[in-house]
This record gives C-alpha cells, sequence and structure tokens, in this order.
C-alpha cells in the first residue's frame, strides 16, 4: 500500500468514514488472519481471534493516530491483545514450565537451535519448542514481532516489508536486525541457556 492511500485510510478511520474502513479491510484481514494462524494452532479459535481483532478494532477507530505507527501496526497491536486473551482462557497443551524442562533434556542440541536454526524437523515441529517461541515472541515490541513473522514465517521481500510499515527497505532491514538480536537474547533467558552467539552477530 502506498503512503497516500494510507494517508487516506487513516483519515477515514479518525472520521468514521465506511469506504476506509472496508478497504482497511481488504487490505489487511488475510494478513492478520495469516500472522493468527502462526500463534494460535485451532482454526475455530484464529476465526474468533480475527473476529475480535476487527471488532476492537471498530471500536476504537476514531482515536487511531498514524504518528504511533502505520494501520498494519495498530491492527496487529490489537490482534496480538486478542490471541493474549485467547490464551488466558484456555489451558494450554504444554505449558511454560514443562517446555522449560523439554529444553533442558535436549543434550547439547540448544546451540542449534539458537545459533544456526538448524534441528531436526520433529524439534522444530514439536508443541514444547513452539510453546517458547510463542511466549518469546510475545514479550517482543509490537513492530518486532511484525517483523520476524514477515520475514521469516510470510517469507516477504523487504521491499514489500517496507510498504506495509510505511517506512524505507534501510530502515527495515535495520530494524530487522535488530529484532533477531532483541529475538535471540530474549529467547536465551527465556530458556535460561548462555548465547553461543559472538559479539556482534545477529
Amino acid at each position: 500500500m502506498d503512503r497516500k492511500t494510507h494517508n487516506q485510510i487513516a483519515v477515514g478511520l479518525r472520521t468514521g468514514d465506511r469506504q476506509s474502513w472496508q478497504q482497511m479491510y481488504d487490505l489487511y484481514a488475510e494478513s492478520i488472519w495469516r500472522h493468527t494462524a502462526r500463534l494460535v494452532s485451532d482454526r475455530a479459535a484464529v476465526e474468533d481471534v480475527v473476529q475480535e481483532t476487527f471488532l476492537a478494532a471498530a471500536r476504537s477507530a476514531t482515536s487511531y493516530d498514524p504518528r504511533r505507527g502505520s494501520v498494519w501496526v495498530w491492527l496487529w497491536t490489537i490482534a496480538r491483545r486478542q490471541v493474549a486473551l485467547h490464551y488466558r482462557r484456555q489451558k494450554p497443551t504444554v505449558s511454560l514450565d514443562q517446555a522449560r524442562h523439554w529444553w533442558t533434556r535436549l543434550n547439547g542440541q540448544q546451540n542449534d537451535i539458537v545459533a544456526d536454526l538448524q534441528a531436526p524437523p520433529e524439534l522444530l515441529a514439536s508443541d514444547e519448542l513452539g510453546a517458547l517461541v510463542r511466549s518469546c515472541l510475545a514479550g517482543l515490541s509490537a513492530e518486532y514481532e511484525t517483523l520476524l513473522l514477515a520475514k521469516y514465517v510470510d517469507q516477504l521481500p523487504v521491499k514489500e516489508i517496507s510498504e506495509q510499515l510505511q517506512c524505507s527497505t534501510v530502515a527495515v532491514q535495520s530494524k530487522l536486525a535488530r529484532a533477531r538480536k532483541t529475538f535471540k537474547r530474549e529467547f536465551v533467558k527465556l530458556t535460561q541457556t548462555e548465547s553461543p552467539l559472538k559479539e556482534g552477530q545477529s
């Protein structure tokens, strides 16, 4: 989405313009669904989270302030809150303590996962690792979480991410580097292991 369209939607949201709202929904509903599905495994739950996200957005649309971030970041921040509410209402399949205990029994494979993101497929697909990653992502800023999901889960090119966030490709690359570093640091803290990364490595 170009900046002109973004600004038009921003103005329309604040004034309660129905056409702007519909345009925003058409542009972002699929992305919100995809990103939510990365954090919530049950399809029915994804539907509920997405529906609640847009209902919450409708209630607060007139207070949207473009100076605090793009429409996408605003929407995803709302979606994150709805995901968090979903998990508070649900008994998790794997608790964080269970996931940490699983992590300590990997017999030296932790460094490969953190440093190189290389591990047997069954490890990367495990519920325990998913619980750790979700917990770590939830602790990041909405912008960092959005960047990491867009780049490494949706595999979007930097140019497309820059258009989504309304900033330059250079800014996206810089923010991605900081987001990776922050994620790895927080993951190490969460799992209580020593970081295998050398100074300056991201």
